[in-house]
């Protein structure tokens, strides 16, 4: 259990492998989890689909990055059985706060309609939990994520678990001694989540089909 945790407690753990997770949302108490197998998105390795491209050139929605973090982590939680208590919420906003958490939304007019968030620390992102309130919202969201840690010097995209959903777009499971090496390689390199401006819709396509 994870007792009286804290915004460093919770990057330190992140730094060696494990990370919190409630058991609902009103259960106060944190537990620390390590997967055997650890959900991954290798960056070279992420599969955009021609229908997900088409959808991107049309572009139907803005993209924005940081610019409503809690309600991304409150779209997360929206659902009847979720990980993220109180105490996670706060954790997150600290987090953000200090640089360390982000989120990549996806906006319909003035709606938050999908989007992503999570942890950043060295060369390694951690993907919390996404959201999509509109058809591949969160598929967009993911997508921008992946091409900007891959110009944002990042070299993990760690997602925890492997669902069915992150499977379709190149995700995989490696064990968890491939993981901490993998962790450990990241965490002596520099990422900057918010160092570039966001690409157009072409652009961002353009590059994810020469490398996907």
């Amino acid at each position: 259990m994870a007792e009286s945790l804290t915004a460093e407690l919770l990057l330190a753990g992140y730094a060696n492998g494990i990370f919190p997770m409630a058991e609902s949302r009103d259960d106060p108490r944190l537990y620390w989890f390590e997967p055997k197998l650890r959900g991954v998105i290798p960056l070279e390795g992420f599969h955009l689909s021609r229908s997900l491209a088409r959808e991107i050139r049309r572009m139907p929605y803005r993209i924005r990055v940081n610019y409503a973090f809690r309600a991304t982590v409150e779209g997360c939680a929206a659902r009847d059985e979720t990980w993220i208590n109180e105490a996670l919420f706060s954790l997150y906003d600290q987090l953000h706060m200090h640089g360390f958490a982000h989120s990549m939304e996806v906006w319909d007019g003035d709606a938050l309609v999908g989007g992503l968030f999570g942890v950043s620390l060295g060369g390694a992102f951690f993907g919390e939990s996404m959201f999509s309130r509109r058809k591949n919202a969160s598929k967009i969201a993911i997508t921008y994520v992946v091409d900007r840690l891959k110009t944002c010097g990042f070299t993990l995209f760690d997602t925890q678990y492997l669902t069915p959903h992150l499977a379709s777009l190149g995700g995989i499971e490696i064990p968890r001694a491939q993981y901490r090496a993998q962790l450990e390689q990241a965490l002596e390199v520099k990422g900057d989540f918010a160092r570039r401006p966001l690409p157009s819709a072409q652009e961002l396509v353009q590059r994810m089909t020469q490398t996907s």
